[in-house]
């Protein structure tokens, strides 16, 4: 079963929607400059919604120590995503469960960056874009060598539409949305995060 990760919620409702969905996880973005920022406390407070085993995700663009102790405060249970500049011996060193963001374009060598990065729980593909975090872009899914699919998370311009075809040509350990369930940026939509989450299942009953 492909896991399904909502990102950059901001608002009690979206997070109740994601959980009723059946999402597996639920992203917080601590970097100030994304429309989808949060505060370590506003995460918090939207972080009780959530049952056992659906897991909160911090993301984090090349914090200082301080915002991400902070953050780890806030939510001792969340698993790190590093999304800017972040090596290997960067992320070790907090010697918690993380996953690593990756831009995949023409030349990307999955291999070589998962070796590198032999720590991560899991290495979340993205789209390039200027500057950090995500651009509601997808990237080429040819780029990625076959059977490439452990414990990778497709992400990148998702929505109900495309990702049952990510799905099929990919099949990751699990997909991430955030745009793809937006009305406007930074704005989710209950509906659509119904949708998408019904998109996956869908997608996994066809490869079943």
């Amino acid at each position: 079963m492909t896991r399904i990760k909502i990102c950059g919620l901001t608002q009690e409702v979206h997070v109740e929607a994601a959980v009723a969905a059946g999402a597996d996880a639920i992203g917080f973005v601590f970097y100030a400059r994304s429309a989808r920022a949060v505060t370590p406390e506003r995460a918090k407070a939207l972080a009780r919604l959530l049952p056992p085993f659906v897991t909160p995700v911090g993301l984090f663009v090349n914090a200082t120590d301080d915002e991400l102790k902070a953050g780890l405060d806030a939510l001792p249970n969340m698993l790190i995503q590093f999304h800017g500049d972040e090596t290997p011996a960067d992320c070790d060193r907090w010697e918690r469960p993380y996953m690593r963001a990756a831009a995949v374009s023409p030349g990307f060598d999955l291999v070589d960056f998962r070796s590198r990065f032999s720590n991560a729980q899991a290495i979340l593909l993205d789209a390039p874009v200027d500057g950090y975090g995500g651009g509601g872009k997808v990237f080429d899914w040819s780029l990625l060598p076959p059977s490439a699919s452990s414990h990778l998370v497709l992400s990148g311009g998702l929505n109900a539409a495309n990702v049952g075809d990510g799905i099929a040509r990919v099949r990751p350990w699990a997909v991430d949305v955030s745009s793809g369930v937006e009305v406007s940026r930074g704005h989710k939509s209950a509906e659509l995060i119904h949708e998408f989450c019904r998109a996956v299942r869908r997608a996994d009953a066809e490869l079943t």
